[in-house]
C-alpha cells in the first residue's frame, strides 16, 4: 500500500510513507513521514491531486504528518510548489496504480468533504454573504480563540519591538503603534472597522482617552468585546456594534483603524470600502489600514478551490500592497506612510501554532478535532508563506486632506511615531 502512495504522490521523493496496513515505503532517513490512516486519503488525493486533496485528508484525520509539523509542512510546500508531488506517470505506471488501487479498495467516487469545508452561495460580497463568511471563520468559540491567541485576544500581526518578549507584549505594542500613527489624543472620536474582540478600542480609550466605536460582523466577537469593555470600566467611552462598514451612519470621525479586516473586502469592493472610510473621516483625519498582501509575482486564485478559501477565509482576497495603496489614493486620501511587518507575522503565527499544540486536547474539546486541524494547518502554512515572501502584511497610513491640501501631519516620521504631547 505504501508503494502505491509513493507512486501516486511522487516516487523519488525525500518522503517516507506509512499506511494503515503496516506497509512502509521511501527512504528510511527521510525527514518527512506521511501516515495514511485510511484508504480514503488516497482517494481524496486522486480526485484533488493538490493542496486541497491533502488538506481534506488531513482535516478528516485520514492523513498525518509525523515530526515537527511546521518544518515538515514547509518541505511539503516546496515539493508541491515545484511540482514534485504531481508526477507524470507513464502508461505502465498508471496501469499499476489503477490495479493496486482497485485491489485495495481505494478507487471510487470522491469522498464527501469534511464538515468544516464551506462553499458560499449568493452574490459575492453582498452584506448577507459577507456576514456568513465572517461567521464561518470567527464564530467558532471565544474560548477556542482565547487558547490560540492568548490573553491579548488580538487576531492580527503582532509587533515584536525590542522590549516585547511575549506574544501579549507584542500585541499591545502593535495596537499602540497603530494609536501613535493615528495621532490619537484625548477626546477624539475613533472608528475601528473589524474590531474583533475589542483590544484596539479598549487600548485607545484607556491609554489615550478617546471615544471609540468598534464594528464587527461577528456576534460572538461583539458579545465578548462588550464584556471586556464593561470589565475595564469603559462603557462610557467605547461602543461595540454588530454592523457592516457600509452601514456606519455617524461620521465624521477623527481617526479610523482597520486592522486585519480589508482582506475580507474583495478586489471589486475595494473602491466602495476606501470611499466609505474617506466619507466617514473629518478633514485631516487619518486612516490606518493594516492588511495582508499578495506578492505581485503570486497569481490570485479565482477558481476558489484552495484550502484557505474552502476552510479558512471564504471569499477572502489578498491584494498587492500597490493595489491597496492605489485604491486608498483613488478615494481621495493622501498616502503618508507604508510599513511592512512581514517577518513579524511569521513569528506571530508560530506563536499561535505553539499555543495550539501546547493545549491540543483542550482545543479539540472546545471545538472539534476537524476544526483544530484546520487551524493548525492554516496557521502553520501561513507562517511559511510569510517567511517565504509569497504574502506580506503592511500598514498604510493615509490622511484625508483638509483645506488647501493641509494634512495636519508632523514633518518627520520620527515625530509621527511619537505619542502626541511627548517631548
Amino acid at each position: 500500500m505504501a508503494d502505491l502512495a509513493s507512486t501516486v504522490l511522487g516516487g523519488e521523493l525525500p518522503i517516507r510513507f506509512r499506511c494503515w496496513d503496516g506497509s512502509v515505503s521511501g527512504p528510511p532517513d527521510a525527514t518527512i513521514e506521511l501516515v495514511f490512516r485510511h484508504r480514503r486519503a488516497l482517494r481524496r488525493v486522486a480526485w484533488a491531486p493538490n493542496e486541497l486533496g491533502l488538506a481534506r485528508a488531513y482535516i478528516a484525520g485520514e492523513l498525518d504528518v509525523e515530526g515537527d509539523f511546521v518544518d515538515a509542512l514547509g518541505r511539503l510546500y516546496r515539493l508541491i510548489a515545484d511540482g514534485s508531488l504531481r508526477p507524470e506517470l507513464d502508461w505502465a505506471a498508471k496501469r499499476d496504480v489503477v490495479r493496486g488501487a482497485v485491489r485495495l479498495g481505494a478507487v471510487g467516487l470522491p469522498p464527501k468533504p469534511p464538515a468544516e469545508e464551506i462553499k458560499l452561495a449568493g452574490r459575492l460580497h453582498s452584506r448577507t454573504r459577507d456576514a456568513r463568511a465572517i461567521s464561518h471563520h470567527y464564530d467558532v468559540g471565544n474560548d477556542f480563540y482565547a487558547l490560540v491567541l492568548g490573553p491579548s485576544m488580538t487576531y492580527s500581526c503582532a509587533f515584536w519591538d525590542e522590549p516585547a518578549e511575549t506574544l501579549a507584549d507584542a500585541q499591545i505594542a502593535k495596537v499602540d503603534l497603530v494609536a501613535r500613527k493615528l495621532g490619537l489624543t484625548e477626546g477624539m472620536r475613533v472608528l475601528d472597522v473589524g474590531c474583533g474582540w475589542g483590544t484596539f478600542v479598549i487600548h485607545a480609550a484607556r491609554e489615550y482617552g478617546v471615544h471609540a466605536v468598534g464594528v464587527t460582523l461577528s456576534r460572538a466577537q461583539a458579545e465578548f468585546a462588550r464584556k471586556r469593555v464593561a470589565e475595564e470600566g469603559l462603557s462610557d467611552r467605547v461602543e461595540i456594534r454588530v454592523q457592516d462598514y457600509r452601514e456606519v451612519p455617524d461620521g465624521p470621525y477623527d481617526a479610523i483603524s482597520s486592522i486585519g479586516m480589508a482582506e475580507h473586502v474583495g478586489s471589486a469592493m475595494l473602491p466602495t470600502y476606501t470611499r466609505a472610510l474617506f466619507d466617514l473621516l473629518r478633514p485631516e483625519g487619518r486612516l490606518l489600514n493594516h492588511a495582508i498582501s499578495r506578492n505581485t509575482l503570486v497569481p490570485p486564485r479565482p477558481d476558489k478551490v484552495s484550502f484557505i478559501s474552502r476552510y479558512v477565509f471564504p471569499d477572502g482576497e489578498l491584494e498587492p500592497v500597490s493595489a491597496m495603496a492605489a485604491a486608498i489614493e483613488e478615494s481621495g486620501f493622501e498616502v503618508r506612510d507604508v510599513e511592512s511587518l512581514r517577518e513579524h507575522y511569521a513569528r506571530t503565527l508560530r506563536a499561535w501554532v505553539a499555543n495550539l499544540d501546547d493545549r491540543w486536547a483542550e482545543a479539540v474539546r472546545l471545538t472539534s478535532i476537524g476544526r483544530a486541524r484546520v487551524w493548525r494547518l492554516y496557521m502553520a502554512a501561513s507562517a511559511l508563506a510569510f517567511e517565504s515572501g509569497s504574502i506580506g502584511v503592511n500598514q498604510i497610513l493615509a490622511v484625508k486632506p483638509g483645506r488647501g491640501g493641509s494634512s495636519g501631519m508632523p514633518p518627520t516620521r520620527a515625530a509621527m511615531l511619537s505619542r502626541r504631547g511627548d517631548s
